[in-house]
């Protein structure tokens, strides 16, 4: 199911001024003089279009820093009076929405931490109302796609049309290479639920250090996401915040330089006959799936059937391991990854256990 907001395409209100479109700054201003020079060496790449700073720094505990404050605001002015870049910060309440546009402040975004608490949303977006001001969603720090889109819809609701989501990796128990796990998928169900919406990538939040940076940059930019948020500072090895994600001027403008840019579509005839033909391909293989499918649950209700006219229960753990061992080894020798084969084999189950479920719920229900 799709849903329909009220949105503008990302190149009637973004200062795109190099593909692929990147917002840039420090993780935090610092000092004024910080800010400023690191403006200035972004705006000379020629391939940054938006100076982004965080001002007010929602932190895990107290005492640490924590932002600046308001003057970063007047440092920011003076940044985009330089330089002719547009700004952005993060707004959490409804004063700082309005210190920001009274300071002048081109674009706002709600961090990780404001999406997950819908009363810090909603107060956002009360502040909000009337004005036309570009709104960036972060999503929420734990992977609740629900959450984000309530965050978008309760901005688009106070009436801002210049909507845009940015896509910055969720927290996860486990210990992996990156700081927050990208979770492609929910980005992608967000896209595929509010297709019109743009989405941008923040890869220095999912990669927490400068060296996974290109690499996650560029599958964002395959996936069809509309621009990169990625921290700069002008000495990142002194930052007060965020240390080793961020990265200089200088190597943001090389990392940009070795980006792939590929295009959502091709006009090229013979690509698209390609296409078309290796698509009525997979049709084909997607229709014998799911006659395959239907057949074999037409076997599972017989099962659920004959145990229950010999009483014996539904779920067997023995014979779901023995499932799992032999198709996961069985889908290895396709080349097929092993977390994909047990997600699709546990979807299986899962109708497979609901179907007999029925089953004997329905003899229940006839002899009540």
């Amino acid at each position: 199911m799709k849903l329909h907001l009220n949105i503008e395409p990302l190149s009637n209100w973004a200062n795109v001024t190099h593909e692929p479109f990147v917002i840039s700054g420090p993780c935090s201003a610092e000092t004024e003089e910080q800010l400023l020079a690191t403006a200035h060496l972004l705006k000379d790449t020629g391939k940054v279009s938006v100076l982004r700073a965080g001002i007010w720094k929602p932190r895990t505990r107290p005492g640490e820093f924590e932002g600046i404050g308001s003057i970063g605001l007047e440092w920011l002015k003076r940044a985009k009076a330089e330089t002719g870049l547009p700004t952005a910060v993060e707004v959490a309440n409804a004063k700082h929405v309005e210190e920001a546009l009274a300071a002048g402040v081109d674009i706002l975004w709600v961090g990780a931490r404001s999406t997950v608490n819908p009363f810090t949303v909603q107060e956002i977006a009360d502040a909000l109302k009337g004005v036309d001001i570009p709104v960036m969603v972060k999503n929420p720090i734990n992977p609740d796609l629900s959450l984000w889109i309530g965050a978008l819809e309760r901005i688009n609701q106070a009436g801002i049309t210049k909507l845009a989501a940015i896509h910055r990796g969720f927290s996860s128990f486990e210990k992996t290479a990156f700081r927050n796990e990208p979770m492609w998928d929910l980005a992608i169900s967000l896209k595929t639920l509010v297709p019109n919406l743009p989405i941008i990538n923040d890869p220095s939040h999912i990669c927490g250090n400068r060296e996974l940076l290109p690499f996650i940059s560029q599958k964002a930019l395959d996936l069809d996401m509309q621009g990169l948020m990625i921290e700069s500072h002008i000495d990142p090895s002194v930052a007060w915040t965020d240390a080793k994600q961020q990265v200089t001027p200088a190597a943001l403008s090389e990392m940009i330089d070795g980006f792939v840019l590929r295009k959502a579509e091709s006009k090229n005839a013979e690509f698209v006959d390609k296409l078309a033909g290796l698509r009525e391909k997979i049709d084909k293989i997607d229709d014998q799936i799911f006659q395959k499918l239907g057949e074999r649950m037409k076997i599972v209700s017989q099962i659920g059937e004959y145990k229950r006219d010999n009483n014996v229960t539904i779920l067997q753990v023995s014979r779901w391991d023995e499932i799992l061992q032999k198709r996961t080894a069985y889908g290895s020798a396709l080349s097929l990854e092993k977390d994909f084969t047990e997600k699709v084999l546990e979807l299986i189950h899962s109708e497979s256990i609901r179907k007999q479920t029925a089953i004997m719920n329905a003899i229940k229900a006839e002899m009540s």
